[in-house]
């Protein structure tokens, strides 16, 4: 019994190790609060031990933690439990100073969050995560050409939005 703990610990410790860092991100470009990105990440891992043995490799690992993030930010951010917090957290953002709202974000990430979700999926996918658009189709579920079009639109608009923006 301890064997397979110990092997369970080592395993989970590799993911931690190996995928921490992209999941977390992706996490945080879709959350755009610390608060719920931790609380994705979390539940990321939590599914990925329950699946861990389904994997055929590491990019289907790598994809299907992708997935499972992305997944589990849209489910959080439409859920009806954070659609009637909205109205009190709202009132409490209005009252209370941020640490996050202290530090200044950089002019890209707040040109980024200006962009539709699905074109800030594959800008963050393909520059951050450095997928390719064969990649970023299988992890969204989207036909290739719809991923290479929707980079296209999305580095057009990022072109408007950042003309004139000192970076």
């Amino acid at each position: 019994m301890s064997n397979e703990k110990a092997e369970l610990e080592r395993c989970f410790q590799k993911a931690i190790d190996q995928y921490a860092d992209m999941v977390y991100r992706v996490a945080m470009n879709q959350m755009k609060n610390k608060e719920d990105a931790d609380d994705i990440f979390q539940e990321v891992f939590i599914k990925w031990v329950q699946h861990r043995n389904e994997f055929e490799n590491s990019s289907h690992e790598k994809a299907w933690l992708i997935r499972v993030t992305i997944n589990l930010c849209k489910n959080m951010l439409t859920s009806s439990w954070r659609k009637k917090g909205t109205e009190w957290s709202e009132e409490i953002e209005n009252t209370l100073v941020h640490e996050d709202k202290i530090q200044e974000e950089s002019p890209l990430s707040q040109v980024l969050e200006q962009l539709p979700e699905n074109y800030r999926i594959a800008i963050h996918l393909f520059y951050y995560e450095e997928l390719s658009i064969k990649e970023i189709s299988q992890v969204t579920g989207e036909k290739e050409s719809t991923v290479r079009t929707q980079l296209t639109r999305a580095r057009r608009q990022l072109k408007k939005l950042l003309k004139g923006v000192e970076l």
